[in-house]
């Protein structure tokens, strides 16, 4: 039976696989940016657009996922994805204009989008099974197996181009995807607990109202995907500009923010059986929303290397949270409606930071992200009884 133990455990490392295998993945291809930047020959702008393809191709095909996964299930769906997503991952290197560039990266994006919505209903179906906080920990995998794909590139760059080491990429993620999509197909989906019945005293359901909540989580998801999209792209850019740090030093700073964020990942499962979900979004909302003023307003480089790495545990279990509870309340279409929300953050982060700081100055555009952390804490504390209940 799907709901024994040994068959759980199996589901719960074989999901974990496929998160750290969709990290490791972009994280590849994140490193051969500048590569394919000169391969192309496009300026910033156009590489801007260019890569505006990946956030574009994820949000448009993650609602269509969200409906695949109801029809034929979120398993057979992640792992339909994941080939996707390792056979895409070669194409960029074999364009040689940024239309090209732009086109092939829609691809990857619409599959990198509709990984992350078919293993995050399937993880939320499995929580829900083991009726323990353990999304998390996915999102941790996710971190690490994005880590080990920056190292990894980062050591391959002096010796391979980006065609071969991208297409070793492809033949690695194949063999995962066979060996773990072999046993996630023969594993079926945990079934849920069963709800009260409201004629048994179970509380009244409400479509309207579920799906406003679902929104609700969405937004928070947003809120902190807008800070993680930020520190990605200017986080180092203010060390070295405003600061003076060396450009070593500079780059310490997104590693630090990422280092917390995994730590937190691993974590949060502990964190949330003892603060609750509720507690756990307001605490690490606000607990953000300080590390980043710290961050973005310090007058010395060390503070602002603590005021990241305060950032990276503060929203560091804000996002899977959010996301567990959209798919527990709406199933499928609860995570892609997260998902999507979330990724309308990273595409609004980074370019809103850019207007802010030419109109003002670049620290003060990255307080925006400890607003909105705090937006995420006082939305979670408002919402409070309707979550619960």
């Amino acid at each position: 039976m799907p709901g024994r133990t040994t068959d759980l455990v199996r589901l719960r490392i074989t999901l974990t696989t496929f998160f750290a295998l969709d990290g490791f993945v972009f994280a590849g291809w994140v490193v051969r940016i500048p590569a394919v930047k000169a391969q192309t020959g496009a300026s910033n702008s156009a590489l801007g657009l260019a890569l505006l393809g990946v956030s574009a191709g994820a949000v448009v095909t993650m609602t269509l996922t969200g409906r695949l996964c109801r029809r034929f299930g979120s398993h057979p769906m992640t792992v339909v994805c994941a080939v996707l997503l390792s056979l895409s991952i070669a194409l960029p290197p074999l364009t040689h204009s940024v239309w090209a560039l732009g086109a092939v990266l829609c691809v990857f994006g619409a599959a990198y989008g509709g990984i992350n919505v078919a293993f995050n209903s399937a993880a939320v179906d499995l929580v829900a099974a083991l009726r323990r906080p353990i999304m998390p920990t996915f999102h941790a995998a996710f971190s690490l197996g994005g880590m080990v794909g920056a190292g990894l590139g980062g050591l391959v760059a002096g010796s391979l181009t980006p065609t071969w080491h991208l297409s070793g990429l492809t033949v690695i993620g194949l063999i995962v995807t066979a060996v773990a999509g072999r046993v996630l197909l023969r594993l079926d989906p945990p079934a849920a607990p069963e709800p009260v019945p409201e004629e048994q005293g179970g509380p009244p359901r409400s479509q309207p109202r579920t799906r406003a909540l679902v929104v609700t989580f969405g937004l928070i998801a947003l809120c902190t995907a807008y800070g993680e999209g930020a520190m990605a792209d200017w986080g180092a850019l203010h060390l070295e500009q405003d600061l003076d740090a060396a450009p070593g030093v500079a780059a310490v700073g997104y590693s630090c923010f990422a280092l917390a964020m995994t730590a937190g990942r691993l974590t949060g499962t502990v964190l949330l059986e003892r603060l609750g979900r509720t507690r756990t979004l307001v605490v690490g909302g606000a607990t953000a929303a300080g590390g980043m003023l710290l961050g973005s307003l310090a007058p010395s480089v060390w503070a602002a290397l603590l005021g990241f790495a305060v950032t990276g545990l503060g929203l560091a279990n804000i996002f899977p949270t959010a996301v567990e509870r959209a798919g527990a309340l709406g199933g499928p279409g609860g995570v892609a409606t997260a998902s999507t929300l979330g990724y309308g953050g990273m595409l609004l982060g980074p370019p809103a930071i850019g207007f802010m700081a030419e109109w003002a100055s670049l620290p003060t555009a990255l307080t925006s992200v400890a607003a909105l952390a705090a937006v995420a804490a006082l939305i979670a504390f408002l919402t409070r009884r309707a979550a619960r209940s």
